[in-house]
């Protein structure tokens, strides 16, 4: 099999996987499924992929390198501060909405196999804070906004975006939605975390 052949091959082998993954959650999938939807015998699947954690991992791997730069582009330009969470929460909503397998497969990985999630932090597109941590201060000391820490204001926009993902079967469950009310809350929070934060740091 030459070598372009294989890269299609292993490329239709994650493009469906994100697929299944999308629908059924890591749990659920099953490795013939995505054998039969990429139009492969399962034997040659497990030729690129040993099992279902290793093909997760290279999806994971996948979806990170399409999403970390875009965030890391953000933080690192040259927007003004509250811009920024602007297109941070509307990127990330966005593409968690598409991608919603991926908040919930983080937290299980940093439970039971830190080493695999720990190097993407280590990653040279990982998203740097460095410009935006600086924005931040600056706002502080031009009193523009109240004294806060850049970590602590950081975390909040991470927790306030991601919290939900990582926790979307609770939350339907407590506050009695469908998967169509949680897609259209979610959609709502790409304006409404920016405007909250931006209320509550106001001098």
């Amino acid at each position: 099999m030459s070598k372009e052949k294989n890269q299609q091959t292993e490329e239709r082998i994650l493009e469906t996987a994100i697929e299944v993954f999308q629908e059924r959650g890591m749990a659920a999938t099953r490795m013939q499924e995505i054998a039969d939807r990429a139009g492969i015998n399962k034997a040659l699947l497990h030729y690129y992929f040993r099992n279902k954690q290793l093909l997760f991992e290279a999806v994971f791997s996948k979806c990170f390198m399409q999403f970390a730069p875009k965030v890391s582009n953000i933080f690192q330009s040259e927007e003004p501060l509250f811009d920024k969470l602007n297109s941070f929460a509307e990127e990330y909503i966005t593409y968690m909405l598409n991608n919603r397998f991926l908040v919930p497969f983080i937290v299980q990985e940093m439970n039971s196999n830190s080493e695999f999630a720990f190097r993407f932090l280590e990653n040279t597109y990982r998203p740097d804070p460095t410009v935006i941590s600086s924005q931040i201060k600056a706002e502080v000391e031009a009193g523009n906004i109240i004294p806060i820490h850049p970590k602590q204001l950081l975390l909040t926009i991470f927790s306030l975006v991601a919290f939900p993902f990582a926790a979307q079967v609770l939350i339907k469950g407590l506050l009695k939605m469908d998967d169509e009310e949680f897609i259209t809350l979610m959609n709502e929070r790409k304006k409404l975390i920016p405007e909250m934060i931006k209320n509550a740091l106001k001098p």
